[in-house]
């Protein structure tokens, strides 16, 4: 307390004190401040604080929040009561919620868990590795196989429990067991995670398609567009496999494999033309870390997740070349809006795009350091060279090779898409990136975000 209670306005002249109202009057001073003790119950331990008149002092943690300025006991009253109803408020509200949520955790589904028996995940990657994870804690019973590439990886996962390559410090569960061999590790399996780079996955599919049973179900967690065909993985899957009635989901969302692994909140979406696959799915990866929303729009989901790659490397460039937020906030919002005119065109709905999937992704991929493809867009806009860029990394950023997909898709759909045209150029080494924002901000000012 700043001032001692025998110094000024504390002084020990008790005439300054009126007893019909308990209060201090300051001299030379036209308003009445007021001190009305509150009603506390005899178990309650908050504190009492005491500070000079006309000073403030931050309340603790466990007193109710302040209550505006009252003139009169009468007011002050008023104002309190107030603040007790709208606390009454917000906590029958969270009550309410609470109460809401468990009813239907109690009635939610386990089944599909219980059936399954083995789960098999295409592709030893981050982000592989940790979908492998995150199921394998879902049921110690549960038999996980990562087919990988990299014998020594594989050596790594099966008798030290570490992806040596990606996560050499996070210990994998027991269940996880790696092979280089797709027919055993397709073998009986009820669930099949393709984490495979798009640019690689045909290819890949038709050297394993024999050993796939027509009815097993894969779950896409790759994005982005095959570069020569503009097909996307809900295209490629059926097409390599020989299949056409291959189940398909397509798995996406704000994810980075290092939370996922280090089993932080995560909350994504599972879209399938068939809703049915789309619950089981659903019920197979939900848990107390992980929120999975269904969804049909199957079309959306892909179309959004190869989008906004792209967009984070446009990101990176304007972080690269030290423009600061308002370029940031200008870009990302026109990256958006291209990202739903080309979509909506191509059948998406424009709920998919506001969704997990759709700004979720391109908010956690465009503003977070752990994106491959802004970290790709931020030494573009430093300077550095694309293919000095990508052979120092051990990890594919897709946006680099869907960036001239894209913009061949919008001409198909005849969409402009200036911010992702630009990117398509700066990595064909036809523009820089400081050109790049030059001739942006040069379009014509026709309306807002550009479009024309």
């Amino acid at each position: 307390m700043a001032a001692s209670l025998l110094e000024p306005p504390f002084s020990p002249n008790h005439s300054l004190f009126s007893h019909a109202n308990l209060s201090f009057k300051p001299q030379n001073s036209k308003s009445t401040y007021y001190f009305i003790p509150l009603l506390r119950p005899r178990s309650s331990t908050a504190p009492i604080c005491l500070c000079a008149a006309g000073e403030t002092i931050d309340p603790p943690p466990s007193t109710p929040p302040s209550l505006p300025h009252a003139e009169t006991p009468q007011e002050y009253n008023v104002a309190l009561e107030r603040s007790r109803d709208r606390r009454k408020v917000v906590r029958l509200a969270w009550e309410k919620l609470v109460r809401w949520s468990r009813s239907w955790r109690s009635k939610a589904k386990t089944d599909v868990l219980e059936r399954t028996s083995k789960v098999v995940v295409l592709g030893g990657g981050s982000f592989g590795t940790a979908m492998a994870a995150h199921v394998a804690d879902r049921k110690a019973q549960l038999e996980v196989n990562i087919l990988v590439r990299d014998p020594e990886v594989c050596q790594s996962i099966n008798e030290n429990h570490f992806n040596c390559k990606y996560f050499p410090a996070h210990k994998l569960p027991e269940n996880v067991i790696a092979t280089t061999d797709a027919k055993a590790a397709l073998l009986g399996a009820n669930f099949c995670f393709h984490a495979v780079p798009v640019q690689f996955s045909a290819s890949f599919l038709e050297g394993i398609a024999d050993f796939v049973d027509p009815g097993l179900p894969f779950i896409s967690l790759s994005k982005g567009l095959e570069l020569n065909t503009l097909r996307m993985m809900s295209q490629i899957i059926p097409r390599a496999l020989r299949n056409p009635r291959q189940p398909y989901v397509v798995l996406s969302g704000p994810s980075f494999a290092l939370e996922l692994m280090n089993k932080l909140p995560t909350a994504m979406v599972v879209a399938s033309k068939d809703k049915k696959m789309a619950n089981a799915v659903q019920q197979l990866l939900a848990s107390r870390t992980m929120r999975i929303n269904t969804s049909s729009d199957v079309t959306g989901v892909e179309i959004a997740g190869a989008l906004k790659n792209v967009l984070a490397i446009a990101a990176g460039i304007v972080e690269g070349l030290n423009l600061g937020n308002n370029s940031m906030a200008a870009l990302v919002a026109q990256g958006c809006s291209e990202i739903r005119w080309l979509a909506t065109k191509m059948g998406a709905k424009s709920t998919t795009l506001t969704g997990l999937s759709g700004t979720g992704d391109v908010m956690l991929t465009c503003f977070v350091n752990l994106s491959r493809n802004r970290t790709v867009g931020v030494r573009l806009g430093s300077g550095e060279k694309l293919d000095d860029i990508l052979s120092s990394m051990n990890q594919v950023a897709e946006g680099v090779s869907t960036a001239g997909a894209v913009i061949a898709l919008a001409q198909k759909y005849k969409v402009k898409m200036p911010v992702l045209t630009a990117v398509a150029r700066i990595i064909d080494n036809e523009l820089t990136p400081t050109k790049a924002v030059y001739e942006l901000m040069n379009l014509p000012q026709v309306c807002l975000y550009w479009q024309y």
